[in-house]
């Protein structure tokens, strides 16, 4: 998973990077993805799934006016059992 990560940071235009800064910054982020989802200026998502089910806490995409059709271009899996989609 780590060399996958890395291909992604070379190619990537904007990162978010874990809890603390999803904390930190969860406000701001969401408004920002949800703005730019909206404005069709997203042109790919990159989500990274673990198999854990938490059942609380928020949601990236909450605000959505409407749902946003997505295509699965590629997915990953590692030995971990997450996988990259």
């Amino acid at each position: 998973m780590f060399r996958h990560s890395v291909e992604n940071f070379d190619r990537a235009d904007a990162l978010l990077f874990g809890r603390v800064t999803y904390e930190m910054m969860e406000a701001a982020a969401r408004k920002h993805v949800v703005s730019s989802t909206e404005k069709g200026l997203i042109d790919e998502y990159e989500f990274a799934l673990h198999p854990k089910l938490a059942g609380h806490g928020p949601t990236l995409f909450a605000g959505l006016s409407k749902s946003v059709d997505l295509r699965l271009v590629s997915r990953q899996e590692f030995g971990s059992g997450a996988a990259s989609a």
